[in-house]
């Protein structure tokens, strides 16, 4: 048994330099696939950032969208509805949106109004299923209290 213990200690792995190449490989492989990608959207975010002006088109990282109103060098007042302002550090701008791709309150608001002209009453057509429900064990659980 003692003897197996000396012959797998006196076997050698190999070449000292391939293992450092294998390792450099991997290292260098790490950089350009994961490292360089990630600095670089870095980058383009805090030229966008530092770069937004008032009444610029915005989108935050918490996912709101809004106008940018005013701003210093570490927060900008953000206009996300009619009359609604809200200050946000400058980080949390993600990017300008322009501003044919976002549509604007006012079409926002015509178009409500037209789904509001065309569609029946919700309630109405609601309250006409009601009666044609069948009873389920929640109803009559209710009648009995």
């Amino acid at each position: 048994m003692g003897t197996m213990i000396l012959a797998a200690g006196a076997t050698k792995s190999g070449n000292p330099a391939f293992t450092f190449i294998i390792l450099a490989v991997l290292v260098g492989l790490f950089y350009v696939l994961i490292m360089r990608p990630q600095r670089n959207r870095q980058r383009k975010a805090a030229q966008t950032q530092s770069q937004v002006m008032p009444g610029q088109r915005v989108r935050t990282t918490a996912g709101m969208y809004g106008t940018v109103v005013s701003g210093d060098d570490r927060d900008v007042v953000i206009e996300i509805a009619p009359g609604v302002e809200v200050t946000m550090l400058r980080r949390a701008v993600m990017d300008v949106v322009s501003d044919d791709a976002m549509p604007s309150h006012e079409d926002i608001e015509a178009d409500e109004a037209q789904e509001h002209d065309e569609e029946p009453e919700p309630q109405a057509e609601a309250e006409a299923h009601d009666d044609a429900a069948p009873e389920d064990d929640w109803d009559l659980k209710n009648r009995n209290i």
